[in-house]
Parts: C-alpha cells; structure tokens; sequence
C-alpha cells in the first residue's frame, strides 16, 4: 500500500497535527524538509492547474501555513515566476522564520499588508493565511483582503485549507477564500468534504509529501471517503422473490408524487416487488403513470396490516402527513418489526414520540429534520455535522444518513462515510423520496443497513452528476436521475 492509499481516509485536524508530530519525532523528517516538501507539491500543483501562470501573488499568514507560502514563492522564482508576497503579521516559530528568510535572502521582498496596499494584478493568488490554524471566523481586515482577492475575478491555491474554512466540521463562521483548487498535505481533512466547505474548497488535491507508509501504520482514521462501487450481477436463476418487496407508505391527500418518486425508485433499483400503501385518490394516477407498481387502498391501521407480512422492507415518510392518518399508519409500521427506512414526516413524528428503533433501520433527514430530532436548531447542526450524525446514530439506534453538501452516513458505532459526489441541481423537492426508495430496494436485496445506505447515497449522487452532466444543474429533477441510477447500477456509466 501507498502512501496515496490514504487519499480516501479523513481525519480531525488534532489527528493530522499528530500524524505531522509522528514525522517529525518517530520518522526522522525535519519540520523545515516537510515546510519545503509542502511548497514544492503546491508548486507543481500550480503548475499543473495554470500551466500559463506567470505572476503569482501570495499572502503568507504568521504560522507554519506562511511558510509553505514564503517557500513556495522563493521557489517559484527559481521557477522564473514573479511572486509577490503579502504578509500578514511577523512569522512565528523558527520553521516559519526561517522560510521568510529563506525568500528574501533569494532575492524577495515581502510587502507588510496594510489594509490599503494594491494588490497586484496577478495570475493566480495563493492563500497561504491561516490553514488548519483558524478556527474562528477571520478578522475584519482579513476579511476584507478576501474580498479584494475575490474582486480581482483571479483563480486562487489555497495551502491545506482555505483560510476561514472549519478544517474539522466544514463549517464557514464567516467570510472565507473560496478556492479554486486546495492543496492538502499530510492527510485529508474531513472539513473540507462536507456541509458550506465544497463551496469554498473548489478541488482538492492531497500531497502525502513522500512520507513512508509507515506513518499512517495505527493511525485510524475519522471518516472515510465513499468510494464507486455496486451489487454483484444477478445469478441467470434469479426470479422476482429472491430480490425483495419493498412496502412504500406515505401520500397522504396532494402528496402522490412524492410516495410515487420513492417506489419508482426502489423499482428502478432493483426491488423484485414494490407495494405502495397510500389513499384511494392516488391509485389511479399510480396504477396508469406506472404499472409495475402495486398500490393499494390504505385508510388506517387494519389495512394496512394485511399488507405487511408480505414485505422485506418499509420505506415509511414520504408524503406521510402528520395528521390521524399518518400517524397511525407510522405506528404500525414502527410496531411491524420490519426493517425500515425513515424519512420526511416518518422523521417528524419520531421526534415528536423517541423511540430507539430495535429492528435494522436507516433515517435519512436532511438538517431540519436532523435538528428536530436532536432538539437543537439548524445552526448547530451545520456548526460541526460529524458530531451530528453520530449522535442521531447513537440516539436512535439506526444507521443515520444527514443529508445535504457531502452526505454523511454513520453508525451507532460512530464510524462515518463521507460521499464526495453530488451537485446543487439536486436541491429540488422530491429527490430525498428518491433516496428513501433506493435505500430501501437495497436492503430489499441483502445489504446491510450501513452499505445500503453508503451504497444508496453513492449511487444517488453520483447519478445526479451524470444527469447534470447531460443537460446541466439548472432545471434538474428528480425522475431525471431514474436512467442514470439504472446504469450505474449495471455497471454503466452512460
């Protein structure tokens, strides 16, 4: 294994800082080799990303991350580059000294930043502030060189996080560098990959900076990267029973389409029988629109009951109401002791009566939902999303999907998946009824809770991408990700 093995595994910042102490104390590597590995790596990927660059500027913080900026920029002069450096503050500690001097001894001068210099007309900046150091929202000043930075419409490199950036929880507590491209070095840092952070990150690249394999040995991650992948082909045997019925309950009066969109989707996924359990109105409207569909009358509890022992799996929520009718249809489908899948009003009325769920389950809520059913608000949820999941996990005994940019899934052990795909064209109603129905089909056909969720997230997401990819973010819906998700589902990427 290599060192870039590692590129799907996250870590807190606290790990990282370790993982650099290790190097240091237990590998023999200098701290001021590491500073100058760093420049290097962030040099070639600058290289890489703006082969015509031929003016950089950078702005150079007082720590170890203004370091890597004052090194890189002296070697980008060697490179034949003009660099201009920007430093904010004295440089403190003696790695960080001595690559300022490093620069100006090559023949550079370092600009004070003042508030009211020029910045100069450049062909890409580099955000070398802050990095994994800046927890807080950046000061006034700071913020105001962002914007100047932003203003000049230039790409920018940000070095190892971008400065106002929560390298831990991917939350943005006020103005920050928006990247084009973040170089990471180290190992990845789990902020950067979920919550306001992708809008800010741009694409990230890690640089493992040469250190040896044995640097990650007993290092265990926080988080890991989903990576692509899918269910086995089917034996040529296969009938229809060996694939699983999903029982799909929710569309209360004016919500057909939204139990609709979550049992297409589990048909589309590969559920060998769907039932729809829902009002009177709607079966006509789902037995012509599609067939293939099984709905069925459903005015209370004893009708619904005669359909449950049939089923594999409840996907329970999605146009479920809160009033009498779904709430007594939610409580017997909680009594059923059936594996289920929870989501929308199945969520709400959780919160509103707790109960740890004792048979294998998953709930998928986006950060309303999370919020009501940890009792707290929006904010904090958004504020540090790992710490979230895992207690929605831990609290209800599920497999807990939070939805939103880079989709968390944990468990109530605490391990967590992070999905590095998705698009905001799907921040459109009814593409969390198309999750509930994936999620759900999965499990209908063998998968655990934890990899019907991963797997259903994954392949969600990225067929949002593919549906993008055709027709662009702006207008797109929900139904147009049921052709991609059946090709990647077979293996197909088109």
């Amino acid at each position: 294994m290599t060192a870039h093995a590692h590129r799907h595994e996250l870590y807190t910042v606290e790990q990282v800082r370790a993982l650099d102490r290790r190097a240091i104390d237990e590998l023999g590597v200098p701290g001021f080799e590491l500073m100058q590995r760093a420049a290097a790596a962030a040099l070639v990927c600058l290289r890489q990303h703006w082969p015509h660059a031929r003016r950089i500027a950078v702005y150079a913080g007082p720590g170890n991350n203004g370091g890597d900026g004052f090194l890189l920029a002296a070697m980008a002069r060697e490179a034949g580059l003009h660099a201009d450096v920007f430093a904010v503050g004295d440089s403190r500690g003696e790695d960080a000294i001595r690559a300022r001097h490093a620069f100006e001894h090559g023949g550079g001068i370092v600009h004070a930043w003042l508030g009211d210099l020029a910045l100069s007309s450049v062909d890409v900046h580099v955000d070398a502030l802050y990095g994994t150091g800046l927890q807080r929202a950046l000061a006034p000043e700071l913020a105001s060189l962002v914007h100047r930075i932003h203003a000049t419409g230039a790409p920018v490199l940000a070095l190892d996080v971008p400065s106002g950036v929560n390298a831990d929880t991917g939350d943005v507590p006020g103005d920050a560098v928006q990247a084009s491209v973040t170089v990471t070095f180290i190992a990845p840092k789990r902020g950067l990959y979920t919550g306001i952070a992708p809008g800010y990150v741009g694409v990230v690249q890690f640089e493992p900076l040469g250190l040896p394999e044995t640097l990650w040995q007993d290092a265990v991650p926080d988080a890991d990267l989903m990576q692509p992948w899918t269910l086995p082909p089917r034996p040529r045997q296969a009938h229809k029973g060996n694939n699983g019925h999903v029982l799909a309950i929710g569309g209360d009066h004016g919500t057909a389409g939204a139990i609709r969109l979550c049992s297409e989707a589990a048909l589309r996924t590969g559920a060998g029988l769907v039932s729809v359990a829902t009002r009177a109105e709607n079966l006509t409207a789902l037995n012509s629109a599609r067939p293939e569909l099984m709905a069925h009358d459903v005015n209370g509890p004893q009708a619904l009951e005669a359909l449950l022992p049939h089923a594999t799996v409840l996907a329970v929520g999605p146009g479920l109401g809160q009033g009498a009718w779904g709430h007594a249809l939610w409580l017997t489908a909680l009594d059923a002791q059936r594996p289920l899948v929870l989501d929308a009003d199945g969520l709400n009325l959780l919160a509103q009566e707790p109960r740890e769920l004792s048979v294998p389950a998953v709930i998928t809520p986006h950060p309303g939902e999370a919020a009501r059913l940890l009792g707290c608000d929006t904010a904090a949820i958004a504020a540090d999303r790992y710490a979230a999941v895992r207690e929605l996990a831990r609290r209800y005994r599920v497999v807990a999907v939070l939805k939103g940019a880079g989709s968390l899934v944990a468990d109530p052990q605490g391990r967590v998946a992070v999905c590095p795909w998705g698009n905001p064209g799907m921040a459109t109603g009814g593409m969390g009824d198309l999750l509930t129905g994936i999620i759900a089909a999965l499990m209908a056909q063998g998968c655990t809770p934890w990899d019907a969720a991963c797997l259903g997230v994954s392949l969600h997401a990225r067929a949002g991408d593919l549906a993008a990819r055709r027709g662009g973010e702006r207008g797109l819906i929900a139904t147009d990700l049921l052709d991609p998700l059946r090709w990647l589902l077979n293996g197909r990427e088109s």
